[in-house]
């Protein structure tokens, strides 16, 4: 038999799919028994692509997909998709024709184990630890008496009803800016990060108030957010942070310079209480009342005591034993100076007899001479001159001129 017999008895056997035919009937199958799906896996190879799409794979110990989370549905997704993570994803299985691609299409994404929400928390609060918006080292201290308080929160909530009651209630007269946001769902985060932002720009504040009342999870996760975040540690007016109830943590708290349980407490830090405050005024009256008698009375005591001495009762006597002592101390210093006198001229005396018993003229004084020649040069032997030359002879009084008739010189004749 030939081949194109055969290939016409093949047609007209069975139907001969095209390659393109092949994968939309295989996609259409897929797609009608695989929708709303649930899968569960580990990611990898995960890659966010510029467009927003993100493609990955799920795996297990035995095997692995390919998948990918489009734009339109990963923007909801508040947690960080990563390698490793474990997941359930909910999709439908279908074919990607131009390739023959066997994929996951996804359209909702949970962790494995723990909330979504909750995982995006603790994987915020991670990053921003590290970075060191937690550290103390950035809190700044929160003034005790300020005289305008920022409130960052809903006009219509409890949150803000709360904290002007205690402060009307605590200190009435202090001024409370609001700025009003909305504090859930979308949209939120992004207004109270521009309320901070605001509020540092006017500088009409001394503290500021960031909060809401209580809440699920959800609905407390504008305060989650991280451009909340960035804005409440970069803000120079300091924050207290009130959000939800006392068991109610978020990223806002640990960011803040303070952290308040409720509202109400984060009124009650802000402002102080006047009644208390009057208490301590007249406490401290009392204390500088008592302080300034008995000082007053020491003083007098003091004074009565000195009055009484034996000084102010005989001034004359005391005087007079006073310019006794000087006179005393003056005999003192005068026989001290006639000593010291003394003792420097005896020993200065001294030093000129031993001067003078080395001088030459204390020589001459004991029948010594000095001679000279002409030029005043002094003769240490008599071939210094000869026959016809002056000379002068110095005594101990007197000078005599002579000149030379004969000289004489017993070293040399001692010689021949």
């Amino acid at each position: 038999m030939s081949e194109a017999h055969l290939q016409e008895g093949i047609q007209k056997e069975t139907k001969v799919y095209s390659v393109y035919e092949l994968n939309r009937r295989a996609r259409m199958l897929l797609e009608g028994h695989f929708q709303n799906i649930w899968v569960e896996g580990e990611i990898s190879n995960f890659k966010h692509h510029s467009s927003g799409h993100m493609y990955l794979s799920l795996k297990d110990d035995k095997a692995q997909i390919s998948a990918v989370f489009f734009s339109r549905y990963n923007q909801v997704v508040k947690f960080e998709i990563k390698d490793g993570l474990k997941v359930l994803a909910c999709g439908k299985i279908s074919l990607y024709e131009s390739r023959g691609q066997y994929q996951l299409y996804i359209e909702r994404l949970e962790p494995k184990g723990v909330g979504a929400l909750q995982l995006a928390f603790l994987q915020l609060k991670e990053k921003l630890e590290k970075e060191g918006l937690f550290s103390r080292d950035h809190k700044k201290i929160i003034p005790k008496f300020p005289s305008t308080v920022g409130v960052v929160t809903s006009p219509t909530g409890a949150a803000i009803r709360d904290i002007l009651n205690v402060v009307n209630r605590r200190f009435g007269g202090t001024n409370i800016l609001l700025y009003p946001v909305k504090v859930q769902g979308e949209g939120a985060a992004e207004e109270i990060a521009q309320a901070i932002r605001e509020m540092n720009r006017m500088g009409q504040v001394d503290v500021m108030i960031v909060g809401r009342g209580g809440g699920s999870l959800e609905d407390l996760w504008a305060f989650n957010e991280e451009v909340v975040a960035r804005e409440v540690f970069a803000s120079k007016i300091p924050i207290i942070s009130a959000v939800g109830h006392e068991i109610d943590w978020t990223i806002c708290d640990l960011v803040a310079d303070l952290r308040a349980p409720t509202p109400s407490a984060a009124a009650e830090l802000v402002v102080q209480n006047r009644e208390e405050l009057q208490k301590r005024v007249e406490n401290s009256q009392v204390r500088l009342r008592n302080a300034m008698v008995n000082l007053t009375e020491g003083w007098k005591g003091s004074l009565e005591r000195i009055l009484e001495s034996y000084a102010f009762r005989q001034p004359a006597i005391l005087i007079q034993q006073f310019s006794q002592r000087i006179d005393e101390l003056l005999r003192q210093l005068q026989n001290y100076w006639r000593s010291y006198v003394s003792q420097k001229g005896q020993a200065f005396q001294s030093l000129v007899g031993k001067l003078h018993a080395l001088s030459p003229l204390g020589v001459l004084e004991r029948g010594y001479s000095l001679n000279f020649d002409s030029r005043g040069k002094v003769l240490k032997e008599a071939g210094q001159v000869k026959i016809g030359d002056e000379i002068k002879t110095r005594l101990h009084r007197g000078l005599l001129h002579s000149k030379v008739t004969k000289v004489e010189d017993r070293e040399e004749k001692r010689d021949g």
